[in-house]
């Protein structure tokens, strides 16, 4: 009985979340299979935790490259609030997401499962997060190859990550920013592996 209280309470909780980070990538580095292939594997992942009745979005911005021309993370998420598994509000707002405010960190770092993510000083460390994003969690001009052709490759160019925990080797806005900390190697798994990360990437419910 408590067992199966216990599974009911775990769903309820899930149901209940705006925000996760995918408990793992698509298995092909950077190549997401562009935007519509992230925001899937966003839903996929939030379905099989009993939160799929929401619309999931990744957090990637693309260039102007892209069809449709460039697109902003912080435009694709709807508006807020957003909470995690364990209902801590990470954000009120776009704005307070953005803010030095937002409640992203090594403390709520959670996956759809529950899960905290492997962050620096743990192995393997994975908190490098794929972005694509500025700081304001807009895209970079068209002429900067950051999104891994709009997340359409694992052999060309690099992709921007974000430190999830906000923390870093150095003292720096950048080290300590869930958004844009620095460039991976290359858009290959073992490259995104290597730098600090997994091809992780964060998921916002509109």
């Amino acid at each position: 009985m408590s067992l199966g209280l216990s599974g009911s309470v775990q769903a309820q909780t899930a149901a209940d979340m705006t925000f996760f980070i995918t408990s793992a990538g698509t298995g092909k580095g950077a190549d997401l299979g562009g935007l519509a292939g992230a925001d899937a594997h966003c839903q996929s992942l939030a379905q099989a935790v009993g939160a799929g009745s929401k619309t999931w979005r990744a957090y990637l911005s693309t260039n102007a490259a892209a069809q449709g021309g460039a697109v902003n993370a912080r435009d694709r998420i709807g508006n807020g609030p957003w909470k995690n598994i364990k209902g801590e509000v990470i954000a009120t707002s776009v704005a307070d997401l953005h803010s030095a405010n937002n409640k992203i960190g090594r403390a709520t770092a959670f996956n759809e499962k529950g899960e905290l993510v492997k962050m620096l000083g743990e192995t393997p460390n994975m908190h490098d997060m794929l972005t694509g994003s500025d700081l304001e969690g807009k895209a970079f001009p068209g002429n900067i190859n950051v999104t891994c052709n709009n997340w359409t490759s694992s052999t060309f160019g690099s992709a921007m990550l974000g430190h999830v925990d906000r923390e870093g080797i150095a003292d720096t806005v950048f080290q300590k920013s869930w958004v844009s900390s620095h460039m991976s190697r290359s858009c290959s798994q073992p490259d995104l592996v290597a730098t600090g990360g997994n091809g992780l990437f964060y998921c916002f419910a509109q």
